[in-house]
C-alpha cells in the first residue's frame, strides 16, 4: 500500500486508483495530513443521523453559553467601576495578589 511500484503508481487506469477516485470524487492526496483531510471530509459528507447529533450539541452549547450567561453571569466588573483604567487595576491586582496561606501551614502544620 505504501510502496508503489515504478509502473504502476501513476497509471490513472489503475484499478485500484479508479475505485479511489470513484469514491472520493477526485484523485488522492500524496500526503499523510491529505489522505486524513479527506477521510473526514467525506465523513461529514455522507452523514444522515451525525447531522441531526451535531445540531442538537450545537443547540446545546448557545444554550449553555449564549442563555445561561444572560441569567447566573452578571457583568461584574462593568457594574463596579465605571473607567476602563479601574477595570484593569482590579484585574490586574486580582491575578498579582498573593494567595492567603491557611493558619494550619503558617504554623508549619500539615494538611
Amino acid at each position: 500500500m505504501f510502496f508503489r511500484s515504478k509502473g504502476r503508481g501513476s497509471n490513472p487506469h489503475n484499478k485500484k486508483n479508479a475505485m479511489v477516485t470513484q469514491v472520493m470524487g477526485k484523485q488522492p492526496s500524496r500526503t499523510f495530513a491529505g489522505r486524513v483531510l479527506g477521510f473526514y471530509i467525506d465523513g461529514f459528507r455522507r452523514m444522515t443521523v451525525g447531522r441531526t447529533l451535531w445540531k442538537v450539541i450545537i443547540i446545546k452549547l448557545i444554550i449553555m453559553f449564549g442563555v445561561l450567561k444572560l441569567f447566573f453571569f452578571q457583568d461584574f466588573l462593568g457594574t463596579r467601576f465605571t473607567t476602563d483604567q479601574q477595570r484593569a487595576d482590579y484585574v490586574l491586582e486580582q491575578i498579582t495578589a498573593p494567595v492567603k496561606a491557611q493558619p494550619a501551614l503558617q504554623q508549619g502544620g500539615e494538611l
